[in-house]
């Protein structure tokens, strides 16, 4: 059989092309969507529309439909396959038939058969309208979910709207045709707060998943990089660079410790972190329900670092195990060995996931 190629004759046209364009370009101004994505969506609607408002109710493979949209105007033609016998006549057309509109076409190529649009009915239009509403919809979606997407890992201020029986907290973020709801699972709270309706709340964006009602967003109030959004924000020199956050560990609630160093000279970098008169580092610990934060500075030096981040204890001093460098001992004075385990080893745990390091802490008179 001859290779299939396609050629058009004349088909009525539409022209309402600069129309529709127009309004898809308004609706990309207003609502985001691209306007190709809707040019798409179009031609998918008309085309089942045809598939299914067809006389002989035969729903043709999508192939056998095309639709020409664009400025100079609508088109739609039906693609048939020329032919000696015609078995299928809704793909197929007698080569003569297909002769009278292109004398040059030859068995086994597609002839375009021009289809008048304007006799769609009524059931046609709505299955177009469904469509191209959907279309909307979903890119409505993408749209917000592209934005959420963008917004990972950052820190955000929502509305509660609602709290769950099951203790999970349902929050409103975002500005606009932007809003969504995003859940506030118990597990990502912060012991002992609580809300209601209508309570502002701050949480990080944790994910962004795609679900059939749009995004769904998970946040949280415990993750360590809370923090290090709130320092971002209150501590000017964070945000201009001349001040570095190396790490972060957190037991939600409670207790944080927190590594910084200088990227610059001449730089405090826990005094720029504490504040004047202790106002930046304050305004985090009202926004953690009280949770209390140690600031140290990070050191190079593995024993330097075990030192600071075992404050606020004295530390007498640290050797590194030779037989495991993830691990050291620590001599402290009989009387800060509670002070640098802390209250059921809180300190001491959070110090080695600050570090990462295993630190064995003995009092003084243990090694004399």
């Amino acid at each position: 059989m001859a290779a299939r190629k396609t050629k058009k004759t004349e088909t009525p046209q539409v022209d309402i092309g600069a129309e529709i364009f127009a309004s898809l370009r308004d609706l990309e101004k207003i609502k985001g969507i691209p306007v190709a994505y809707m040019v798409d969506r179009l031609k998918q609607a008309l085309t089942n529309a045809y598939r299914k408002d067809r006389e002989d109710h035969r729903d043709l493979p999508a192939e056998n439909v095309v639709v020409d949209l664009s400025e100079k105007g609508l088109f739609m033609y039906l693609v048939k396959t020329a032919v000696e016998e015609v078995e299928d006549s809704a793909v197929e057309i007698h080569i003569d038939a297909a002769r009278n509109m292109n004398p040059d076409i030859q068995v086994g190529e597609s002839v375009s058969i021009p289809v008048d649009i304007q006799k769609f009915g009524r059931i046609a239009a709505q299955t177009a309208k469904q469509v191209v509403i959907q279309g909307i919809r979903e890119a409505e979606r993408n749209v917000i979910y592209d934005s959420y997407s963008s917004k990972s890992q950052e820190l955000l201020t929502g509305t509660v709207l609602r709290v769950d029986p099951t203790g999970d907290i349902f929050v409103r973020i975002g500005q606009g045709s932007e809003q969504n709801d995003a859940v506030l699972c118990a597990e990502e709270q912060i012991p002992g707060e609580s809300y209601e309706a209508g309570d502002l709340i701050r949480v990080y964006v944790l994910e962004v998943r795609k679900a059939n009602r749009g995004p769904l967003v998970h946040v949280s109030r415990t993750h360590p990089n809370v923090v290090r959004r709130l320092f971002e924000l209150e501590t000017p020199e964070i945000a201009d660079g001349q001040v570095e956050i190396c790490n972060i560990s957190r037991e939600p609630g409670s207790r944080s410790k927190i590594s910084v160093r200088a990227a610059m000279e001449n730089v405090d970098p826990v005094g720029a972190c504490v504040g004047p008169r202790g106002g930046r580092v304050g305004a985090i610990v009202d926004e953690l329900n009280g949770e209390k934060i140690d600031i140290v500075v990070w050191n190079e030096d593995p024993c330097e670092y075990v030192k600071a981040a075992l404050s606020p204890a004295d530390v007498l001093s640290v050797t590194l195990d030779p037989a495991n460098p993830k691990a050291c001992s620590v001599i402290v004075p009989d009387d800060q060995l509670s002070l640098a385990i802390g209250k059921e080893g809180q300190n001491a745990r959070l110090a080695a996931r600050l570090t990462g390091l295993k630190i064995d802490i003995k009092p003084a008179s243990a090694v004399q």
